[in-house]
């Protein structure tokens, strides 16, 4: 199954694709590799999801949130690849995760980002390098914030 057929079977939907809201781009392909500047959460109406977890959100809140970023990320990737057949794996994923001082459990939270493109890319293609970081604060109050590196297929 490719990785057109795997999302699609998702039954998804997917948010608006990134705009930047500063002097950046949301996507740069730089050879084979795809840098994804940091995406937020990003509800299909266009709005964010917001809180601190901890405090605003519990973890299953903050998890779930971690998942919508890796749907804007698809949605940015699809916008501007055209299609995520050409994707050919994850390289890394580094995901900020807006937290209290006491919070422990920022790669659970970064999870439900990889998970998603597990379910999207496979197994062996959808785990790349990970790093997952607690912040004291984020753009907009979003409890997660994450960017990474994709490889494309041979063209």
């Amino acid at each position: 199954m490719d990785n057109e057929s795997r999302f699609k079977a998702l039954n998804v939907v997917l948010p608006p694709a990134s705009e930047p809201k500063g002097v950046y781009t949301p996507m740069l392909r730089v050879g084979n590799f795809i840098y994804i500047s940091g995406h937020l959460p990003v509800n299909n109406d266009g709005s964010l999801q917001k809180g601190k977890i901890g405090a605003d959100i519990d973890q299953e809140e903050g998890k779930i949130a971690a998942r919508q970023v890796g749907l804007t990320i698809l949605a940015t990737l699809i916008a501007n690849l055209g299609s995520l057949n050409r994707i050919k794996r994850v390289i890394k994923v580094f995901g900020m995760v807006n937290a209290t001082t006491d919070f422990e459990k920022q790669p659970y939270i970064i999870n439900g980002c990889s998970e998603l493109f597990v379910e999207v890319f496979g197994r062996e293609n959808g785990i790349g390098v990970r790093s997952a970081a607690g912040v004291g604060s984020l753009p907009e109050n979003v409890p997660v914030e994450i960017e990474g590196i994709f490889e494309l297929d041979a063209e």
